[in-house]
């Protein structure tokens, strides 16, 4: 499968890092709205380089576009994409507001294309096998879900330091001013579905708790860096999402069952052990066991990719699936409803802080096929 990207900035260094191990994909160039750093971005990584983004959308060879733009530029960038007649993978999200992420799901599916969007961490290891273990009902029946995404006061750490691998500085602003939600719910919120179904309604809140970040220019927007959200889905299950960037580094899940608790330590680690914690009722009490048995990961032990900080994702899994399914013909399991829905619920929790009153789904997918 022949792709090209389309933006250089600092995420995009994550997927070079892992593009190698997937050979079935070939990356024909690179470009970005930056000549610069399209440039020093290419030679760093010895890829060919494209003047614009309409020579990529031109050339015949290109079969998918990794969109990895600014979040802002992700619809019209997927959108002008699509419209060439080329599949799409996105960063995350597919688009800041719901109607035009509708709108690429059905510009793809009335072309016959694929869209799908990050992230991808579903088919990790670690997912995979939660996953798994649901489906034993290693726990039994499932009742309600705690999942954090919190990173501690980012705005207050040495975030002017931190740089990529071919030198492109964390793009600070752009981070605060999308906000924590839009930047990392999904990690979970791309898990919870696949595991219990499509979500039925979401009561979040929302809200700017440090308007200052102490950012080198001011900020345009006030965006969440606090939101929390109650998720009922249509199977029952309940599950209450944190996300922050003010509260202490927290990116643990526990699944609470009739029978026990599956947890596992951080999404963001592929290879994260799962742990299942068993209930034992002793005179019609029921406690919790002090100990915790490790569940065997799933899957082979693949290369354990190291990056300059606390990522330690396979970004170009994604990638390989969607090209995968391409291939094969076969929906991909990141797919556009699925990624469509996922992406409305992190609109709806992201908006809580305007509208402040429950928020019903209007969108669902089809069922997700594991991969082992």
């Amino acid at each position: 499968m022949n792709i090209a990207i389309v933006g250089c900035g600092f995420v995009a260094d994550y997927y070079l890092s892992t593009l190698a191990a997937y050979p079935e994909l070939k990356l024909i160039g690179v470009t970005d709205r930056d000549p610069d750093r399209a440039t020093k971005f290419a030679v760093f990584h010895g890829v060919p380089r494209f003047g614009s983004l309409e020579e990529v959308l031109n050339d015949s060879r290109v079969q998918l576009v990794l969109n990895l733009t600014n979040p802002r530029s992700h619809y019209e960038v997927t959108r002008a994409s699509l419209e060439a007649g080329k599949h799409v993978y996105s960063e995350k999200p597919l688009a800041m507001q719901l109607d035009e992420a509708k709108a690429l799901v059905e510009l793809a599916e009335s072309k016959g294309l694929h869209l799908s969007s990050a992230p991808c961490s579903l088919l990790g290891e670690t997912a995979q096998t939660l996953w798994k273990a649901l489906r034993e009902r290693q726990v039994g029946t499932v009742r309600l879900v705690y999942a954090e995404m919190d990173d501690g006061m980012v705005f207050r750490m040495p975030y002017r330091q931190w740089k990529s691998a071919s030198g492109v500085p964390w793009p600070a602003t752009d981070e605060f001013e999308v906000g924590c939600t839009f930047e990392h719910a999904g990690y979970y919120l791309t898990w919870l579905p696949a595991f219990f179904g499509p979500a039925a309604t979401v009561t979040a809140f929302s809200a700017c708790l440090v308007p200052d970040k102490q950012t080198d220019e001011p900020l345009r927007e006030e965006a969440p860096d606090f939101s929390v959200a109650c998720i009922r889905f249509a199977s029952g299950v309940v599950a209450r999402l944190t996300c922050s960037i003010i509260a202490p580094h927290d990116h643990s899940l526990r699944i609470v069952g009739d029978e026990g608790i599956l947890s596992t330590h951080d999404c963001w680690y592929y290879r994260s052990p799962v742990r299942i914690q068993r209930f034992y009722t002793i005179r019609r009490r029921t406690f919790k066991s002090p100990w915790k048995t490790r569940y065997p990961l799933v899957g082979e032990k693949k290369k354990r990719y190291r990056y300059r900080g606390s990522q330690q994702m396979d970004f170009a899994r994604g990638v390989a699936e969607l090209a995968a399914s391409i291939r094969e013909n076969r929906p991909s399991r990141l797919s556009r409803r699925y990624s469509l829905h996922t992406n409305e619920l992190v609109i709806a929790i992201h908006q809580a802080r305007d509208t402040g009153a429950p928020y019903k789904v209007t969108t669902t997918f089809d069922p997700i096929e594991p991969l082992l």
